[in-house]
């Protein structure tokens, strides 16, 4: 089985040589053997294809994901746990990890291994899926840990295009001559938009990590529906004013938002393994209440996302393959135009109770790659606790400033709730 990479995958994959790895770590109660592990992992890669798939190239260097027969485990890495933030250590070291994808699988995992607790991290490179696809491949994982008799179903993976965009759109030629015309006219400007001679220098890449517990958790959760606002536009407004705070006139008022493709796509399930996203991008406005500028944002928040169109953008990047070079050439080396991307993937609708062990937490996962501005942050929720993870690099947002910035978006979410009990 193998398929070519879309151009999403691609530009994600880069030229192997530096990673874009992310990690999705979580905490489990009670005792386990080396054995029962590997075993789990067999079985959601013989769900999913494209978890035992590696990277091959074609005589044109144009990468595929094929599946090897046989097939190679997931490799696992164990290390002994010492203490409570080992998981932040070992995450860092599995960013800058490169995969060997011509000779292993895509995905690793590792298991810091304790006595009564575990931490545990799937890492995978970002070109293989999402945030939504690891959390559905998480979920399988822990069901066969838990029974390996669970039946967790076979994928039918998406083999290319075609198995996303309706034939109606995908052959006709109008919406494919709308696409090219999109495609060329975005390479050339492209072509034409000035970059620096090299890519920002990195330096210290770091993680910031915290938690709402669960009663400010509920409380925010309860200002948001008060006021008619999802919890993801609160928290874009409350990022935006806080880089403001702490940045001043070096602040952007930029926020990239990606929204996940299933809600148009229907065709991409939700255990699809699959990377391609949607973007929207949210400003604040000045000279206006908080909460003001959180419904204004709101409005501009349905307005854009009303508008996205995965198959058409999924036709205009397909079209432009052969500007791949210069789109990451710009992404690497042009000026930072974003604060930060800012994700939420909500509840994660994961039990924690299960026979053998318990589920203590799922931490927010992190990534982080080579294609410009490293600063994100990552929400999720899980037994009713909002949980935050920030990374960024030094060479992008000084650490004291990420620090400033996360007491600053605290300050706020503590203020809001307190105007609402008011």
């Amino acid at each position: 089985m193998k398929r070519r990479l879309l151009f999403g995958e691609r530009m994600l994959l880069g030229d192997g040589t530096e990673p874009f790895n992310a990690v999705i770590p979580f905490r489990l109660r009670g005792t386990f053997k080396e054995e029962d592990i590997q075993q789990a992992l067999h079985q959601i890669q013989a769900k999913h294809p494209w978890l035992r798939a590696l990277i091959t190239y074609d005589d044109q260097h144009i990468p595929w994901f094929e599946v090897p027969e046989p097939s190679l485990p997931i490799p696992v890495r164990i290390v002994p746990r010492k203490g409570e933030d080992d998981w932040q250590e070992e995450s860092k070291k599995e960013w800058q990890t490169t995969f060997l994808y011509e000779e292993l699988p895509l995905i690793r995992f590792v298991w810091i291994k304790g006595e009564e607790v575990s931490d545990m991290l799937f890492v995978f490179h970002h070109c293989l899926c999402d945030g939504g696809s690891a959390m559905a491949f998480l979920y399988e994982f822990l069901q066969v840990l838990d029974n390996p008799a669970a039946d967790i179903g076979i994928e039918q993976p998406i083999l290319g295009i075609q198995d996303v965009v309706p034939e109606t759109i995908l052959n006709n030629r109008r919406q494919k001559l709308k696409a090219k015309f999109i495609g060329r006219l975005a390479a050339t400007a492209i072509k034409c938009i000035p970059v620096g001679k090299k890519a920002v220098e990195r330096q210290n890449d770091y993680l910031i990590h915290w938690k709402l517990d669960e009663a400010k958790s509920r409380e925010l959760i309860a200002y948001c529906k008060f006021n008619d606002v999802t919890v993801n536009t609160f928290l874009s407004a409350a990022v935006l004013q806080a880089f403001k705070k702490v940045r001043g006139k070096s602040a952007f008022n930029k926020v990239s938002c990606p929204v996940d493709i299933r809600r148009f796509a229907p065709q991409i399930k939700n255990d699809h393994i699959f990377a391609f996203g949607l973007m929207i991008v949210l400003s604040a406005h000045d000279k206006m209440s908080f909460l003001d500028n959180v419904r204004l944002m709101q409005e501009a928040v349905e307005r854009k996302t009303a508008k996205l169109n995965p198959y058409i953008t999924m036709m205009v990047m397909e079209s432009g393959h052969d500007a791949l070079n210069n789109f990451t050439k710009l992404l690497k080396q042009g000026k930072s135009s974003n604060d930060c991307m800012f994700s939420n993937l909500g509840r994660i609708q994961i039990p924690h109770q299960y026979k053998a062990f318990m589920v203590d937490t799922i931490f927010s996962p992190s990534v982080i790659g080579p294609l410009g501005n490293t600063t994100t942050l990552v929400t999720s929720t899980f037994r009713g606790e909002m949980d935050f993870s920030l990374v960024g690099s030094e060479g992008y947002l000084p650490y004291s400033e990420a620090l400033a910035i996360r007491d600053e978006m605290m300050k706020t979410v503590q203020q809001q709730i307190e105007s609402l009990a008011v």
